[in-house]
């Protein structure tokens, strides 16, 4: 009966989403059609779709921070990743504007697509074309003083109940090569909430806690290489995540 309620939980979720994303999309078409002069209505749209549609079926977040965020700079937001809400959990703490660096697949969402078309960046991180281009056009928006969100683990594991893995060096070499700071965020029970996309277990209301940690910045005259960098990050995320289960 439990697993009932959290899949019908789920269901209004998406529905709550297709909503909220249906009635702006006539101007969202429209914005895309330029989205680099319409880049920050976009992000806007964005941002007020993905969060009232998750307040809707009573989820609520709760941010830590290790120390005030300076916003007025650009950084690379470098999150865990276990559910799909770990995307909207980026868009309520974030209150730059930025981009995501995700997966081709979500070309295919009808949600996510038009996003992915415009503002964000789409990758196919088994093409080394596909993952250069990405990595130019991310660099692009840095330099544009914009910031950009990278989930350093790739994509959600199987794994049930998650871990931190390994991460991959793209956010790190990008940060190396432009002198951006990294932002560690870890997002500790977003898979309890929602768990990948929910198929399984469905979903439930709910508070999810995010840690902000200390940004990670680089001077030109530190010689670190970027696996260095990626290994402290690593480090650092995985003792907050670790010690949140402990609690």
């Amino acid at each position: 009966m439990l697993l009932l309620f959290k899949k019908l939980h789920r269901l209004l979720y998406f529905i709550s989403v297709l909503v909220f994303f249906s009635l702006c999309y006539p101007l969202l078409y429209f914005l895309a059609k330029n989205p680099q002069k319409h880049y920050k209505a976009i992000v806007w749209f964005r941002k007020w779709i993905s969060v009232i549609s998750i307040h809707v079926v009573g989820i609520r977040f709760k941010v830590h921070y290790e120390e005030p965020i300076d916003w007025n700079i650009p950084y690379i937001l470098c999150p865990n990743h276990t559910s799909i809400l770990d995307i909207t959990a980026l868009t309520y703490l974030c209150p730059q504007h930025f981009s995501f660096m995700g997966k081709m697949e979500l070309l295919k969402n009808p949600v996510t697509r038009i996003f992915f078309q415009s503002i964000d960046i789409p990758v196919k991180r088994e093409s080394k074309i596909s993952s250069f281009k990405a990595f130019k056009r991310g660099l692009e928006l840095l330099r544009e003083g914009k910031s950009l969100v990278i989930f350093p683990e790739g994509s959600i594991d199987n794994e049930y109940p998650p871990t931190l893995h390994k991460f991959k060096p793209g956010a790190f070499k990008m940060s190396q090569d432009n002198r951006t700071a990294i932002l560690p965020v870890i997002i500790h029970n977003a898979w309890d909430i929602m768990w990948d996309d929910g198929g399984r277990f469905g979903s439930k209301p709910g508070v999810i806690h995010i840690s902000v940690l200390k940004p990670i910045f680089f001077s030109e005259q530190e010689k670190k290489g970027h696996d260095s960098i990626e290994q402290e990050v690593y480090e650092k995320m995985h003792k907050v995540w670790v010690e949140n289960w402990k609690k």
